[in-house]
């Protein structure tokens, strides 16, 4: 039985569920309903951990049966390698940033002072912003499942199965190993970096959505603070990963080559930037639209850098392959995310201008 698949399912349905309900849950204002959203919650990562655990076993062992240890994984690669081959394709990365942002979502619900926002209305609403996004993520893992298997078929063909966790694997005693461009010692740091500065986006984003919803300032501060540990990391990955192209691919004199990847995750760190300088001048109220727009751009700029990366569209030694159905359901999810936050701007840009005028008016008289 492919244990892995079934777990991949059953997050799904969970993250799902727990998205669904926190929803419902905040339209009805029902808080069994956000209780029970919150326990499916916890499932959805224990599941997704449990993901995470065995595919890295699987890699370890080099349990070639399973396509994605195939592709990554062989008995000639050092035990470091293995490990990494955890995030060298597109399931496994899937699967790292999904279970990066549930450990973040569980973190600032249990630990620290924003335990106090635990039963408020800005953190239901951002934990629901937050796990729609993980139940997209875990979507893109049902369709391209990373133990999906090898399996006979009559007449000794060898066939792939993404759906039946009950067929009969062929066995394969090793796989192909790694692409000869990522055994690089930077591989072991650059990508867990970089997709953990990446999942980081997700609370500033989901909290700044909700501080603009209900007109909640204790939002912009768990904005803040979350921003400043993205664009930590999100500096760290780039930083890595300019080095490691400088050495492998030799890109000059300098490790920037303005290549479309790069420069795809090098936008959301301007943005960010800006967020941060932006977001010391809001206790004296200023940016107080600017600042949460910016939080909001910066994160639908990562999810731009993630179909950059996995369109195919623009030619780039970070490519993985041409544009896919997953390609276009991340298309549809950056639509989506652009339109939402466009009709919630300008929602707050308009009531903002006409509260200013109607003060001006107030003061006149």
């Amino acid at each position: 039985m492919n244990f892995g698949m079934i777990s991949i399912w059953l997050a799904f349905i969970f993250g799902t569920g727990s998205a669904g309900l926190a929803i419902i849950g905040l339209l009805r204002n029902d808080e069994r309903l956000i209780s029970r959203s919150k326990q499916f919650e916890l499932w959805c990562t224990a599941l997704t951990t449990f993901a995470i655990i065995l595919l890295t076993y699987y890699l370890f062992t080099v349990s070639a049966s399973y396509v994605y240890v195939y592709l990554h994984s062989s008995i000639d690669l050092e035990w470091f390698y293995r490990f990494s081959a955890l995030w060298a394709g597109q399931e496994g990365s899937f699967l790292l940033w999904t279970w990066f942002t549930l450990i973040i979502l569980l973190v600032i619900q249990y630990t620290g002072q924003t335990k106090q926002l635990t039963d408020t209305k800005l953190m239901d609403i951002t934990r629901a912003i937050c796990l729609t996004i993980v139940a997209f993520f875990l979507l893109l893992l049902v369709l391209k499942n990373p133990f999906e298997t090898y399996y006979a078929v009559f007449g000794g063909a060898i066939e792939t199965s993404n759906w039946d966790p009950f067929v009969a694997v062929y066995h394969l005693i090793d796989g192909q190993g790694m692409n000869p461009l990522l055994r690089n010692p930077w591989m072991a740091v650059h990508p867990p970096i970089l997709f953990l500065g990446y999942a980081a986006f997700t609370i500033p984003f989901a909290a700044a959505f909700a501080a603009l919803l209900i007109d909640d300032d204790r939002g912009m501060k768990l904005t803040r603070n979350w921003m400043r540990l993205a664009w930590l990391f999100l500096t760290a990955g780039i930083g890595l990963g300019g080095f490691w192209a400088y050495e492998v691919l030799g890109w000059g004199a300098w490790y920037w080559s303005w290549d479309p990847v790069e420069t795809s995750s090098l936008i959301p760190w301007i943005t960010a930037t800006a967020f941060l300088h932006s977001a010391t001048r809001i206790r004296y109220g200023e940016y107080r639209f600017l600042a949460p727009m910016l939080a909001i751009v910066s994160f639908i700029l990562v999810i731009f850098a993630t179909f950059v990366t996995r369109s195919g569209m623009w030619v780039s030694v970070h490519s993985w392959q041409d544009l896919t159905f997953e390609g276009i359901l991340i298309a549809c999810f950056l639509a989506i995310l652009i339109c939402s936050s466009l009709v919630l701007l300008a929602r707050r840009y308009f009531e903002e201008n006409d509260g200013s005028d109607k003060s001006g008016q107030h003061k006149d008289i």
